[in-house]
């Protein structure tokens, strides 16, 4: 069951697509949903030469513009939480951008679901980079809303992306809440795994059908380089409402670099993507 969800409100970027997303999701699950927003702040500022007091008033000034911006997003949500009448909470962080992820994906490993808005890549905001750390911090599941979305979510139409792996498994069960109530479930398929031990889509399909759930298979083929276009194009086509993956990363002395197809949806989605690592 999804009882209690947290969303990520930006402060940076307009977060409407995130706030309506989260609001209707919390209404439809008669869940609580929290809401935290974090000013950001940062080290590159003017200080006064003289020192002492003077530099200790330039950081105070800038932690109070920090909390400003995340009270000034919280008063958004506020206002679209009271008027659907659902069990919320606010709390803003303010700090520099790895500490409040740090803080956020705490919050988040208590929660059934964590709701975000898809990072924009051309935009270099604090706002755009807390996502990613959250996903890969936080030890659950991350609903990502595109950027683009308008209105209330519906997830009437449901495709899970199956390469048979140990994360495509996870954002399998994590997903399992809103699997239960889908009008259509697709599996898609890009490259089916050859590998003997891998579980198919066919076997993905008998697993679901014993909860209950009809599904059809979306297979195609596609290169390394096309995998998240084709998966995209499948939901385009399929009119999906939600793609349940998971998200792939690996290290390289110490900075977290995503796998291609993750890094691929995240810059470029068009539907809600549940996603896990």
């Amino acid at each position: 069951m999804l009882k209690d969800l947290l969303v990520h409100v930006p402060s940076e970027r307009p977060a409407r697509p995130v706030i309506d997303a989260a609001v209707s999701l919390a209404r439809a699950r008669k869940a609580r949903l929290q809401a935290v927003s974090v000013g950001y702040e940062t080290a590159n500022i003017g200080l006064p030469l003289d020192g002492g007091s003077a530099v200790a008033a330039v950081f105070e000034m800038e932690h109070q513009r920090a909390q400003q911006r995340a009270d000034t997003a919280l008063s958004v949500f506020g206002a679209a939480a009271r008027a659907a009448g659902i069990d919320h909470d606010l709390q803003a962080v303010t700090g520099a951008m790895y500490d409040a992820a740090a803080q956020v994906s705490a919050m988040a490993r208590l929660a059934d679901l964590t709701i975000l808005l898809q990072p924009d890549y051309e935009r270099d905001t604090f706002d755009n980079a807390l996502p990613v750390e959250v996903l890969f911090q936080c030890g659950g599941p991350v609903l990502f809303i595109p950027y683009i979305h308008e209105g209330p979510l519906e997830f009437k139409r449901i495709g899970i992306a199956w390469d048979g792996s140990r994360l495509a498994a996870r954002a399998l069960r994590d997903a399992v809440p809103l699997l239960k109530d889908a009008q259509e479930v697709a599996i898609i398929s890009v490259n089916e795994p050859s590998k003997p031990e891998a579980p198919s889509a066919a076997d993905l399909a008998t697993h679901l059908g014993r909860r209950g759930l009809t599904v059809r298979f979306e297979r195609a083929s596609a290169d390394r380089a096309d995998v998240q276009a084709t998966i995209l194009s499948i939901a385009a086509d399929s009119s999906l409402d939600l793609i349940v993956m998971g998200a792939y990363d690996h290290s390289r002395l110490q900075e977290r670099l995503l796998g291609g197809v993750t890094r691929g949806m995240l810059q470029s989605m068009t539907v809600p993507t549940l996603m896990s690592h």
